[in-house]
């Protein structure tokens, strides 16, 4: 009677680990999904909201888009990754690939479309900036981000090939790119290519001091009030230099959103477009005041052609709610005061939601 019961019990178990396994297996996910999950990264923000203006004793308002954004990161290699990004509220913003030579992080290659790599600012994304319109009136301006008709709205990117890397334990981390200089997804029109070097130098944590150049040849696409010599299709001369610093409080823990570090950073940036020459400076911080709630202040110069002092300062003050992580809501106002352009100062009152993955 006791072998009859041991041998029911086995009888029951056997099919019971079966199924157990069974249910195991259909768990598990297969060699080639682990491996294409390990190897492909997928990221995405968007940024909406409203936007009221008081501009020559009239009134506008408007709720607008600002960026949608997806991209994606694939790992080909340990050594070898490729990168596709596409703004659904415009067109294809990059896509190119790395190739890591060395075995630490001293040489890397790139080759396609990318941010340029002038300023401090233009390579940060915009879900990390501070500002709701960005960028300063300087790098927006000089880097083609769109205020300059000249070059046209290009976003900061360009196709080429760049050479960068992390030096000296990363103290030292440096770009070097050949660019045709005519802006994302058009051919050049000219035979002239674009030179920009940056150096980002790291003393100490959480500060560094960046310094980048261009020196390139431009041709014009429309025309423009702060440069009336050059025409549609002329080409010109057009060079950049700019320096900057950035120190960030250090914040310890997991939840950085929670626990936001203090910031603040600036940068000297000028540039010479056939004989108008241009330059300015911003000064832009974060300051946290209490559990993800952030203080935000800036004043920005710059003078789009020193010899008729076309010039325009704005000064903002906000604050932001971080509410998950990468996820804000942002308020801000902004007085500007242009020189010499036909205008009166003006106010500008935003609200931006940003969510991000």
């Amino acid at each position: 009677m006791k072998r009859k019961k041991i041998l029911l019990a086995i009888l029951l178990l056997v099919p019971l680990t079966v199924m157990g396994q069974d249910k195991k297996k259909t768990i598990e996910m297969p060699d080639w999904m682990a491996n294409l999950t390990e190897r492909i990264e997928l990221h995405g923000y968007g940024q909406a909201g409203y936007t009221w203006k008081q501009q020559d004793g009239k009134q506008t308002n408007t709720a607008d888009l600002k960026r949608m954004l997806f991209w994606a990161k694939a790992r080909i290699t340990d050594r070898w990754s490729f990168l596709f990004m596409h703004d659904f509220s415009s067109v294809v913003q990059e896509f190119y690939t790395d190739f890591r030579v060395t075995n630490d992080r001293a040489l890397t290659v790139r080759f396609g479309q990318f941010k340029n790599s002038y300023t401090l600012e233009n390579p940060l994304s915009p879900t990390k900036m501070e500002l709701i319109d960005v960028y300063s009136q300087g790098v927006t301006y000089l880097s083609g981000c769109g205020s300059d008709p000249l070059f046209g709205v290009q976003y900061g990117r360009d196709l080429g090939l760049m050479i960068y890397g992390d030096l000296f334990k990363n103290h030292l981390y440096y770009e070097l790119a050949v660019m045709q200089g005519q802006g994302i997804n058009i051919k050049d029109k000219n035979n002239k290519k674009d030179v920009i070097a940056r150096l980002d130098i790291r003393p100490v944590e959480n500060f560094r001091v960046v310094v980048s150049g261009q020196l390139g040849t431009g041709h014009a696409v429309a025309t423009s009030k702060y440069n009336p010599d050059i025409k549609v299709g002329d080409d010109y001369k057009r060079n950049r230099w700019s320096a900057g610093a950035e120190w960030k409080s250090h914040v310890k823990g997991v939840d950085y959103w929670k626990n936001r570090a203090a910031s603040v950073h600036g940068e000297v940036l000028g540039g010479k477009d056939g004989d108008v020459k241009s330059w300015g400076g911003y000064l832009t911080g974060c300051v946290p005041v209490c559990k993800a709630l952030d203080v935000i202040g800036s004043a920005d110069y710059f003078n789009f052609n020193t010899d008729a002092k076309m010039e325009q300062t704005n000064v903002t003050l906000g604050v932001q709610h971080w509410f998950y992580r990468t996820c804000r809501a942002q308020l801000q106002y902004t007085l500007s005061n242009p020189c010499n352009m036909n205008q009166k100062h003006y106010s500008t009152l935003q609200a931006q939601l940003q969510v991000a993955f």
